[in-house]
């Protein structure tokens, strides 16, 4: 763990991720319950969060930034299985070692619970478990629907999925364009997006390339990203407005 470099709300109520994390439903007592148990951590991009197979004494949700899961296999081979963007949960409750490797991709802020002291609140506070119950039902929505994504869409609307995806979830865009585009830092290189959409290295640098000449990208050097028309982004990934696909 290192010490805090980018800004911690000073209360839940000016958390960006206040209303979608697992808190969201919580009344005040509830969120005065919580705050007695939590405390923030702060990890640089590289940095790895935790290792498969560790025992967590912690749960929480990513405040900013973006982190991999990763899982190695016998013989040593390693697949990234998600993406965690903001307001997504870390941790197990009733589970005591990590499935995965979480990784930082960029410098990331997460909001931790003391696991023992959650899952005993969890017991006696409905609101908690009920959104945790929400979003893991979510979660395994996203990943029936990343599997039509690897097994159904084309290379271009795996690149699109994934912008998009990145886009509309990561509550620290505070960048706009003036037309209401989204302007980031892509957080994951060529390689990773390669590995995590089931494409090669020369296939995703080639569509990022086709995607920026037909202008529904716009690209400054390899990694800062502009969108300057969001419905058409989704409509090149097969998606509608409300992140649906498009039949």
């Amino acid at each position: 763990m290192i010490a805090l470099k980018q800004p911690v709300p000073s209360n839940c109520g000016d958390c960006p991720i206040r209303n979608r994390a697992v808190c969201a439903h919580c009344d005040h007592d509830e969120l005065v319950a919580l705050e007695e148990i939590k405390y923030y951590r702060s990890f640089e991009a590289g940095q790895t969060i935790i290792w498969s197979g560790d025992k967590m004494n912690f749960v929480g949700s990513v405040v900013s930034g973006i982190a991999t899961l990763t899982q190695t296999m016998e013989d040593g081979r390693t697949q990234m299985v998600g993406l965690l963007l903001p307001s997504d949960f870390v941790g197990r409750p009733g589970r005591d070692g990590a499935a995965y490797d979480v990784v930082a991709t960029t410098d990331i802020v997460m909001c931790c619970f003391r696991k023992a002291p959650f899952e005993e609140l969890m017991s006696k506070t409905p609101h908690i478990a009920h959104r945790l119950l929400q979003m893991t039902l979510d979660e395994l929505d996203a990943a029936r629907e990343w599997m039509l994504v690897l097994g159904r869409k084309t290379a271009r609307e795996k690149i699109a999925s994934l912008l998009s995806i990145i886009a509309r979830r990561d509550a620290s865009l505070a960048a706009t364009t003036s037309g209401g585009g989204k302007v980031f830092d892509l957080p994951l290189t060529r390689e990773a997006m390669a590995d995590y959409l089931g494409l090669t290295l020369e296939t995703v640098s080639r569509q990022m390339s086709a995607l920026k000449k037909d202008g529904v990208i716009l690209l400054e050097g390899k990694r800062h990203v502009t969108i300057p028309d969001m419905q058409r982004l989704l409509e090149e990934a097969g998606d509608d407005s409300d992140g649906g696909f498009l039949t």
